[in-house]
């Protein structure tokens, strides 16, 4: 039932897109099945061009034959067409299960539009119950997970769970695409993103964190037989 919903959201986000765009290319299973779709129209002559959010996407986009632009020489991006872990009523993110934020960020970030595709297990009330990936350098990152920890209590999260992310055998850590470690912030509840935002971007050590705030003015969630879009 999942894909179906994450199916119909991908297909509603077609409506953002227009010939000659650039568009931004996120990274996760509901905007995997966006990417197969666009590739399937620029096969029937669709012109746009995509930036990818990460290696996997990239290596899928060209898959799919859709034509990719180097970061570093795109001057304008319109659109960027993501997914998220969860969503709440003021379409602020938590993203980075795959370990992508980072870029996912960037990119957003670079947009004139970011559209989130969602299905509707991943709306809730309050954001939190979803662990928030923090990207840190590997470079004393013990230390700064207890920064990590300490920041979240004073911004008003109850007994944080700060974990390092491991590879799939459980021994090794987890690497991004862009060479760091990820902590894993079980909060349950964020009572104050806001809160949490400014407390992780003043520590030394972090790279980047996993919530999107200010960012989605459309959120397109898949429904079984339809999709519900949403716009701020």
């Amino acid at each position: 039932m999942s894909d179906r919903q994450k199916t119909h959201a991908a297909a509603a986000a077609f409506d953002y897109v227009e010939e000659g765009m650039t568009l931004g290319l996120g990274s996760g299973s509901t905007a995997e099945i966006f990417v197969r779709m666009l590739g399937e129209r620029v096969r029937n002559g669709l012109n746009i061009k995509g930036v990818p959010t990460s290696d996997q996407t990239a290596d899928l986009a060209r898959d799919v034959g859709i034509p990719l632009l180097d970061v570093d020489h795109v001057d304008q991006i319109a659109v960027t067409i993501d997914g998220a872990d969860e969503v709440d009523g003021r379409f602020q993110l938590i993203k980075g299960g795959g370990g992508r934020h980072l870029r996912e960020k960037l990119i957003a970030r670079a947009s004139d539009l970011m559209v989130v595709i969602v299905d509707e297990s991943k709306l809730v009330s309050t954001l939190g119950q979803f662990p928030l990936p923090v990207e840190v350098d590997p470079f004393g990152f013990s230390i700064t997970a207890r920064q990590i920890y300490q920041a979240l209590s004073k911004a008003g999260v109850s007994k944080p769970d700060v974990q390092l992310r491991r590879k799939g055998d459980g021994l090794d850590p987890f690497i991004t695409d862009g060479g760091n470690y990820i902590l894993d912030c079980g909060c349950g509840e964020i009572p104050d993103a806001s809160a949490v935002d400014v407390g992780l971007k003043d520590l030394p050590g972090v790279v980047e964190h996993g919530l999107f705030l200010n960012m989605a003015r459309v959120v397109i969630v898949g429904e079984d037989h339809q999709a519900r879009v949403m716009e701020l």
